[in-house]
C-alpha cells in the first residue's frame, strides 16, 4: 500500500476570538437569507460564477479521498426540455400513484405540483452524480467509500457558494432518476444523486412562510 506525502498546514488561518464569533454570526445571518426557489429567471448567469461554486463543491471532505461524485452542468435549451419532459412524466405517476396520502399532505403547503417549468427557464442545471465506484484508465473498478456521506456534503457546498455568489438554487429529486444517466450519457457507475436548478429568481417569486427549528432544537451540548 502507498502512503501519501505529507505537507505542513501552511494556509490555515486563525482568527482571534471576538472575530472568529463575528464571522461566525456574519455567516449565519448570510444563510439565514438563502431560500429554496421554484420562480426562476431566464436571466444569464456567467458560467465563470458556476465553475468556481463547483470547484468550492470540489473542496468537500469525503471518504478516503476518492471525491466520488460527478458535477454535470447543463445549458443547452433542447437537452433541458429532454429532462424536463422526463422529470414531470416521473412525478405525475409519483403524485398519482407512488405518493402516501400522508406524503402529500405534507407537501400541500409547499404547493408543488407535477409541473417542472423552472427546469427550461432557469439558465443552469446541475445534476450531481454519487460514482458508486471508480475505474482506471484500464478498467478496474475501485471501491469508493462513503459515497452518499461525501457526496451529500458536497452538494451543500454547493447550495452554499451558489447563494454566497448571490444566486438561487432549487434541488430537485424526481423518483425515479435513472433518466438523467440516460440524457446524459453517463458511465454504469455514476447514479443520479439530484438536479440543482440554478439561477436569478424571477421578479415575482414568492416563497412559502416557513420557520426552522431553534439552536434548542437541533444541537445538543453535553
Amino acid at each position: 500500500m502507498s502512503h501519501s506525502e505529507f505537507i505542513p498546514l501552511s494556509q490555515y488561518q486563525e482568527f482571534p476570538v471576538e472575530e472568529m464569533k463575528r464571522r461566525a454570526l456574519e455567516f449565519y445571518a448570510n444563510l439565514r437569507r438563502r431560500r429554496t426557489v421554484r420562480d426562476f429567471s431566464d436571466r444569464p448567469v456567467p458560467r465563470e460564477v458556476i465553475e468556481n461554486c463547483l470547484r468550492a463543491a470540489g473542496t468537500a471532505p469525503n471518504g478516503a479521498n476518492m471525491q466520488p461524485w460527478h458535477f454535470v452542468l447543463v445549458s443547452d435549451p433542447a437537452i433541458k426540455r429532454q429532462i424536463r419532459e422526463a422529470a414531470e412524466t416521473e412525478e405525475r405517476a409519483f403524485y398519482s400513484e407512488r405518493a402516501t396520502e400522508e406524503w402529500l399532505e405534507v407537501l400541500a403547503p409547499l404547493g408543488t405540483t407535477p409541473d417542472k417549468p423552472f427546469l427550461e427557464i432557469a439558465p443552469y442545471l446541475i445534476v450531481v452524480f454519487a460514482q458508486n465506484y471508480g475505474l482506471t484508465p484500464d478498467g478496474r473498478k475501485v471501491k469508493h467509500y462513503y459515497v452518499p456521506e461525501s457526496v451529500g456534503i458536497a452538494t451543500g457546498i454547493l447550495v452554499t457558494a451558489i447563494h454566497q455568489a448571490g444566486l438561487v438554487s432549487l434541488t430537485h429529486t424526481p423518483s425515479p432518476m435513472g433518466f438523467l444517466s440516460e440524457i446524459l450519457n453517463r458511465p454504469p457507475n455514476e447514479r443520479a444523486f439530484l438536479i440543482l436548478v440554478i439561477g436569478y429568481p424571477a421578479k415575482d417569486a414568492k416563497v412559502p412562510d416557513l420557520t426552522k427549528k431553534s439552536l434548542a432544537e437541533i444541537a445538543t451540548f453535553v
